[in-house]
């Protein structure tokens, strides 16, 4: 079937008590990898393209500096990328936009094929937040498209995100925000930091969920919790990139302890970027390691130069340009890019069927409604949101 909106995989999350993993995406192999290993694992898959991840696939390899153009074809690609491998699947597979900036990201995303948007409202004072949140959510539920907003703040940086401390979320605030807004899914702080560097043992303040959650319940509110900044941040991976010529200082990441103990708590969805992005960047260095007359391909060198600039920065966005027709559309035009590519997709499932399983919701894609956005809009329209 086509894609499906957020909210019944989250719906089903939730009567399961398990979480489901939201993994980001930016390049189309990429996203085939993490269907195939929800697939795999008969999950339903959500697949989350950043703000900022559009305007790269649109081709800004400075993509922090994307314009609303880039964007839109970005927007685009991947979800060109997404319906080709995922409407078709045997599970369910929401796109959900991460971080959106303001209501044309929002546009861009929903015209590009996205299922459920995130409106990143946080930096701003409440009511502003609310009324930005409430207009996008006015634009996209009579599409039938799913909205997650947020609420407090979590430090740390993730593209054009920054904080220098966290603003921990306030439950009566929260059955405020939702009341008003009427979001399916809430982002919030309460312990989480974005980046690869989250500091050493990371103890997540639980109680915050759970009052959260209890605040909605008792006013008979509907609304999912999620977890942003909670990659786990791998130590064999940083270790290994290290050996391989990187030079990753300082990057410490949630334990799957605590993020599991958090799904009881409340937690629905938990947003996992850095772990990818590590592991791709982990396979990369391998393969011209293991291959070094890859290093001079006129194909994929480019990749290998860029790895050899930049041993600080595990963000493979930055190594990609080089092969940026393989990035946007899928070309694998000789054998060294179909090796490149298959690392790629190798650490993507590495990453994520870890987290499938240790975020319990492996074999649960039929407990999902399969819901198309033409039923949702008339749901959101008979429940007056």
């Amino acid at each position: 079937m086509a894609l499906v909106p957020l909210k019944p995989v989250l719906d089903a999350a939730r009567r399961g008590g398990y979480a489901q993993g939201a993994f980001n995406v930016n390049a189309v192999c990429q996203a085939k990898a993490v269907i195939e290993v929800h697939e795999m694992l008969r999950s339903a898959a959500i697949l989350q393209g950043a703000d900022l991840a559009n305007a790269f696939m649109g081709g800004r390899a400075d993509f922090a500096n994307g314009t609303v153009e880039d964007k839109i074809v970005g927007a685009r690609n991947i979800g060109d990328a997404v319906k080709k491998y995922g409407e078709n699947s045997p599970v369910p597979v929401v796109l959900h936009l991460d971080h959106g900036r303001d209501m044309e990201s929002v546009k861009a995303a929903i015209a590009g094929g996205y299922t459920s948007v995130m409106i990143d409202g946080s930096s701003l004072p409440l009511e502003e937040n609310m009324e930005l949140t409430r207009e996008v959510v006015k634009y996209a539920h009579p599409r039938g498209v799913s909205v997650e907003g947020e609420l407090g703040v979590l430090a740390g940086v993730e593209d054009h995100v920054f904080a220098a401390s966290s603003t921990y979320t306030n439950p009566l605030t929260a059955v405020e925000f939702v009341r008003n807004t009427k979001v399916d899914a809430l982002a919030i702080s309460y312990g989480t930091m974005h980046g690869p560097s989250k500091g050493k043992d990371v103890k997540l303040r639980r109680e915050i969920p759970i009052a959260i959650r209890e605040c909605l319940a008792h006013e008979g509110l509907d609304c999912a919790l999620v977890s942003h900044g909670s990659s786990t941040v791998p130590a064999y991976i940083v270790r290994e990139i290290n050996a391989l010529g990187g030079n990753i200082q300082n990057a410490y990441g949630i334990s799957l302890d605590e993020l599991k103990a958090a799904i009881p708590a409340g937690i629905n969805k938990i947003n996992v970027d850095t772990d990818i992005r590590l592991a791709v960047t982990r396979n990369m260095r391998e393969l011209f390691a293991k291959r070094p007359e890859l290093q001079e391909s006129p194909s994929i060198g480019g990749v290998y130069q860029l790895l050899k600039e930049h041993p600080e920065n595990p963000d493979p966005r930055v190594f990609l340009p080089a092969v940026y027709d393989t990035v946007m559309y899928g070309v694998v035009e000789d054998d060294d890019r179909a090796a490149l590519v298959e690392v790629i997709e190798a650490g993507v499932k590495e990453a994520v069927a870890t987290l499938i399983v240790e975020f319990g919701s492996y074999g649960h894609a039929p407990d999902t409604e399969l819901v198309t956005l033409e039923e949702m809009a008339e749901r959101y329209e008979k429940a007056g949101i």
